[in-house]
């Protein structure tokens, strides 16, 4: 009983958290997660549904919503023009650069509440 209480607790503050991120920085936390694993790549459609742990058509809602919000632009491959690949647009950047350490933030409160379980 004790783990499933402690998973509870997890899923609120992961709850918890994603709300305040969106309120504080205009962002699903799908959003975020695209972001940062565009930093350094440009991936397919595909390669981030997989990445981020979503269906085809959940995926294509992040993009969307982050592409009209200017931080991802999608382009043509080279080799097989029918296949997109998506990179984060300067704006992107700047606004991961800005979100900076929000994960030591939760991991605080997730080892707070691992601690906190072991008491029990």
């Amino acid at each position: 009983m004790r783990n499933l209480c402690t998973l509870r607790e997890i899923y609120r503050v992961i709850r918890d958290f994603e709300e305040k991120f969106q309120q504080e920085h205009g962002l699903s936390l799908n959003e975020g997660m695209l972001l940062c694993g565009l930093k350094s790549k440009q991936c397919t459609s595909s390669e981030i549904a997989k990445a981020l742990g979503l269906t085809n058509s959940n995926t294509s809602k992040v993009i969307k919503s982050a592409e009209d919000k200017g931080y991802i632009e999608r382009s043509i491959g080279k080799d097989d023009k029918r296949q997109m690949y998506f990179s984060i647009t300067e704006a992107g950047r700047i606004k991961i650069a800005n979100i900076g350490t929000e994960g030591q933030a939760i991991n605080t409160l997730l080892k707070e509440i691992v601690d906190k379980s072991k008491d029990v």
